[in-house]
């Protein structure tokens, strides 16, 4: 059962909530959950395989016990994928993982109408977690509708010698901006993507939300595309959360 959700606050379709005392949009620690197994597929495969996929998550998922989270799978088909996190929630899974999250993040048309598509087809206490996404991406990513983003980014991009920052990732072997041990690299990162959280948040606040999306949206191509075409072609989906002044 779903306990003590709340909206706080809407500022477009990101939204500031509260559920099972903590405050979204936050980073969470998949380890400390239980995830349940689930059959990964490539973006860009046949839709034959995506739906094997699919039915293979569902029933695995089915039959877990214990686990709090679980994927959603469809590839590069949003039918597939939204039928996915539909079943999920009948399941009794209240917070679902957006599979092949690094292609989407190169593929922005397909990222946008995923992540509405989900918005609009879920039930609004269920959180949509986005894993491996670099801080410069958080702003966009939670003015759509996005819940949380597992902390292990940082980590893993750690392991590269990558060091993360609001607005740009950088390879330390190129730009030797700091000289990190390897746990120093991974406290960065770590706050790095809490500091980039904590702004989300108060802009949200401050109805702000917009003005922090525009200013990251310059950091990368793929950034300034999503946000181009979530204006131009979902302008309903922004008006139907925008507050009047």
């Amino acid at each position: 059962m779903t306990k003590k959700f709340e909206i706080k606050k809407h500022d477009g379709p990101g939204r500031l909530t509260k559920k099972h005392n903590q405050l979204t949009p936050y980073a969470i620690d998949l380890n400390n959950y239980q995830v349940a197994k689930d059959t990964p597929t490539a973006y860009n495969v046949e839709r034959e395989i995506a739906e094997y996929g699919v039915r293979k998550t569902l029933e695995q998922a089915e039959k877990e016990n214990d686990a709090e989270i679980a994927v959603i799978h469809g590839s590069k088909y949003i039918d597939l994928r939204c039928q996915c996190a539909k079943k999920l929630e009948e399941l009794g899974y209240e917070s679902l993982i957006i599979a092949n999250s690094d292609d989407l993040l190169l593929h922005p048309e397909d990222l946008i109408e995923l992540i509405i598509k989900l918005r609009e087809t879920i039930q609004t206490t269920t959180y949509l977690i986005f894993p491996f996404a670099e801080p410069s991406f958080i702003p966009l990513l939670t003015y759509l509708g996005i819940d949380a983003f597992n902390i292990e980014t940082a980590d893993y991009y750690s392991t590269l010698n990558v060091l993360m920052t609001p607005t740009k990732n950088y390879d330390l072997e190129v730009y030797k901006i700091y000289n990190f041990t390897p746990n120093g690299l991974k406290e960065y990162n770590r706050n790095s993507i809490n500091l980039v959280l904590r702004e989300v948040r108060e802009h949200m606040k401050n109805n702000s939300l917009r003005n922090l999306v525009e200013e990251r949206a310059v950091t990368s191509p793929q950034n300034t595309s999503a946000l181009r075409i979530l204006d131009k072609r979902y302008s309903d989906y922004l008006l139907k959360y925008t507050q009047l002044y």
